[in-house]
């Protein structure tokens, strides 16, 4: 496993993919390597201009791919619900769905559509709602078909206050992204226990990049200082790995053999900060209890109105 990479991806014809957040980073590289491999791509995003120009790009790098671009914003429950309405009406069976899309510490407090905290409105409810509506579909796919979502190696450090998910008390950018990705990663596992209890052949899986460049990065200190942006630049350049090795843990996840729900893969490397293959992740103990994973769930479906499972 620690040597794995885009050349080890099984063949993916027949597949049909959606992968959020695939117009840059993470999410392009993805998208690339399962067109590159034979799937059939939805690119899920906000913008389609720049879906539009990701789609063009990845036919130019794999000629004959068909990707398709559909709008997705996950800061609007609305938007989750006509997306998901319009995707399985075309595809009854989706086998691949990889809940890539996110937005990197944003500075003063922000809120979606629905007023959730932006980071945990976009990374989890968003896609927990993405996820439930999609579910029947992801249930039809031909062969272990899968829910990826992606965490981050900043969940350890974080704590679920369920008396304060929005983080409206004392906001802080960074500790709601890090909450944020704390509750993605308990709802990937508590999705796993409940798809299991209900003997389905969907599983779930989590994924981190480490410390990887990707378009968000520069965005996470644009309210900042000057010397402020100027050490973080210099930091990222450091440590930071390109976004197609940033992207095996969560391919690994989505395509290799013998992968079981509920693991979680990251970097190969030192702490799991960068590496140039994949082994399996550390994950927190919050992230990892079956109460968190319960009581977020209940928390998700109240806030969404999407019950499943």
């Amino acid at each position: 496993m620690a040597a794995w990479n885009t050349r080890h991806i099984p063949r993916q014809q027949g597949r049909i993919a959606v992968v959020t957040g695939a117009n840059s980073g993470l999410g392009l590289v993805t998208a690339t390597e399962l067109a590159r491999h034979g799937a059939t791509v939805v690119l899920a995003v906000r913008d389609t201009t720049a879906g539009r120009r990701a789609r063009d790009a990845i036919r130019d790098a794999v000629p004959g791919a068909a990707p398709e671009v559909r709008e997705l914003d996950l800061a609007s429950l609305a938007s989750v619900r006509a997306f998901a309405k319009g995707l399985t009406a075309e595809f009854p069976a989706i086998d691949l769905l990889i809940n890539n899309a996110g937005v990197l510490m944003l500075g003063p407090p922000r809120t979606t559509a629905d007023g959730f905290e932006l980071h945990m409105g976009t990374h989890m409810l968003g896609h927990f709602a993405l996820t439930g509506l999609l579910l029947d579909s992801l249930g039809g796919g031909a062969e272990a078909p899968r829910v990826v979502n992606i965490s981050s190696i900043t969940h350890r450090n974080a704590h679920l206050d369920f008396d304060d998910l929005m983080s409206r008390t004392a906001h802080q950018a960074g500790r709601a992204y890090d909450r944020s990705k704390l509750a993605v990663t308990a709802f990937g596992l508590e999705l796993d226990r409940r798809l299991r209890a209900a003997g389905s052949p969907v599983l779930s899986v989590l994924a981190h990049p480490g410390m990887s460049r990707s378009n968000l990065n520069p965005r996470a200190y644009q309210d900042r200082g000057r010397i402020e942006r100027l050490t973080a630049r210099t930091v990222l350049l450091l440590l930071q790995s390109p976004s197609g090795r940033g992207a095996l843990p969560q391919l690994y996840a989505a395509t290799a053999s013998g992968v079981r729900g509920g693991q979680f893969f990251g970097p190969s490397g030192f702490k799991e900060v960068r590496g140039r293959g994949v082994q399996e992740a550390h994950l927190g103990a919050e992230a990892a209890a079956p109460g968190t994973g319960r009581r977020l769930w209940t928390a998700a479906e109240e806030l969404t109105g999407v019950t499943y499972l």
